[in-house]
């Protein structure tokens, strides 16, 4: 007879992710070559036409490149200078407890250009001092391959993921730091939010969509050498360290009904299945028939090649990783209250109250996705992002209060324990930011996430001191009790 699970299991792994571009800095030293993320302008928020800036031109790199926008600010290329003062932050993150710690690796920082002929090895050294650093404490690393960020060589060479020429760019970065790093490193990922193709072409994949005629055609045709690419890296990953773990990643909207109009209903279940489309192919291994009338409606031809069906179907993931921020809430009828801050549309949802950011927050939401996800795919979950942007307040005496983002995260975390219950398989547990970083969506230090303060403004001045707020000690205590107290 099985009996419920009442806790979280022994050896979950619990801890805090980032990603190379909003965190290291460093952006053109020691032979590291530019990327995407180094071409994002930091707009003001008074000066904005939309509520992010992430998508790129061919004209912008063009004025970038030359000079020509002398006083535009680039955050992303000084993120908090992790590059230098990864000993401290990493000291941090072991006082709190971390059992695991997601970043990525900077492909230019390895190819600095993409396609680089060999490795730059100071970049290559720089990652295995940090694996050193994390190990000392006994903290496992959890490395993204491609986080938001392509070498902005292959950009300008195949526009981006565009080309099936980057397949084999990134299968060789990938086969380079699994040599490099395979008695190091035991949970890999492919690519982080690999659905932001569909909303960001150039962040997701470094694509300039104005260099294309059909711009849907071009991203779903990106996402298919995306999808070869991963399960090629996850064949590789097997072969080199055949005791790591190989996962995608989702930036999961589970969405719900505005009614029970079945129009609604409907509507809502091809949003989910769009959003689901991607851990389909990872986890299942082949596109899914619903797909298919997508395809053909909105004039989508998928050119393959010999032997892609067969990569996809022979090399599935270990897991199933993915953010949670917020659901979405999914009608029929055009117009409505739209909620703001959600990346992927939808309308408000009254029942939700939202962040500073107008991101609706939603505890329970996180429960009913770790569900369907489960049932769907019967493979273990990794949440990998979760967190509360919001403006933090440095006290006179240098505390920071913080009790709405321990809020936030203890009913996230109680609604994981109640998933465990239902008897999903859950391995860990990474919030988003665990340190203050730069914003991927706005590039503001304002949006902050992190258990540690960092002193920086969005102007990009400030110590870079780093302080911790109310939550670095709740999380601690959180991660000592194995969520128990919360």
């Amino acid at each position: 007879m099985s009996t419920v699970k009442k806790g979280f299991p022994e050896g979950f792994l619990w801890g805090g992710a980032t990603a190379a571009n909003q965190l290291e800095g460093a952006y053109n030293e020691d032979g590291k070559g530019l990327s995407s993320a180094d071409m994002v302008v930091y707009v003001p928020k008074e000066k904005r036409t939309g509520s992010h800036a992430i998508e790129i031109t061919s004209e912008q790199i063009e004025k970038i490149l030359s000079g020509e926008l002398k006083d535009a600010r680039f955050p992303k290329r000084y993120g908090i200078d992790f590059y230098h003062r990864f000993k401290e932050d990493i000291a941090l993150f072991a006082e709190m407890g971390f059992k695991v710690f997601r970043l990525s690796i900077n492909w230019a920082r390895i190819f600095p250009n993409g396609d680089d002929a060999e490795p730059n090895e100071a970049g290559l050294q720089f990652y295995d001092n940090v694996f050193d650093e994390l190990h000392k404490y006994g903290i496992e690393p959890l490395v993204t391959l491609a986080h938001y960020e392509t070498p902005l060589g292959l950009t300008m060479k195949y526009n981006g993921w565009a080309s099936r020429e980057v397949i084999g760019c990134f299968t060789k970065y990938a086969e380079t730091v699994f040599r490099r790093y395979k008695d190091k490193v035991k949970y890999w990922l492919t690519f982080n939010e690999i659905n932001m193709m569909t909303i960001s072409p150039f962040t997701g994949g470094g694509v300039v969509i104005d260099r294309v005629d059909n711009k849907l055609q071009t991203i779903y045709q990106a996402l298919h050498h995306q999808f070869v690419a991963s399960s090629l890296a996850t064949k590789l990953c097997h072969e080199i360290i055949p005791d790591a773990k190989i996962g995608c990643m989702l930036a999961r909207m589970e969405s719900y009904a505005h009614t029970c109009n079945p129009e609604d209903v409907l509507k809502n279940q091809q949003e989910n299945q769009r959003n689901l489309f991607f851990t389909d192919v990872h986890a299942r291994g082949e596109y899914p028939t619903y797909m298919n009338r997508y395809f053909e409606e909105n004039n989508i031809v998928i050119q393959k090649e010999a032997g892609d069906d067969e990569i996809l179907k022979k090399y599935t993931v270990d897991y199933i990783s993915f953010s949670y921020y917020m659901t979405l809430t999914i009608s029929a009828e055009p117009g409505g209250d739209r909620a703001e801050g959600n990346l992927f549309g939808g309308v408000k949802n009254p029942y939700l109250k939202a962040s500073d950011w107008g991101w609706q927050i939603d505890p329970t939401g996180l429960r009913i996705t770790l569900n369907t996800m489960y049932d769907r795919y019967k493979k273990p979950l990794f949440i990998v992002e979760n967190g509360l942007g919001a403006y933090d307040k440095v006290e006179e005496d240098g505390s920071i209060h913080d009790t709405y983002r321990i809020d936030y995260l203890r009913q996230h975390i109680a609604q994981m324990k109640e998933a465990i219950a239902d008897g999903v398989d859950l391995i860990g547990y990474t919030s988003w930011g665990p340190i203050d970083l730069i914003s991927m969506s706005t590039s503001e230090m304002s949006k902050r996430y992190g258990f540690i303060y960092v002193d920086q403004d969005d102007e990009g001045n400030g110590t870079l001191e780093r302080s911790r707020k109310d939550s670095f000690f709740w999380y601690k205590n959180v991660i000592a009790a194995n969520g128990e107290e919360l």
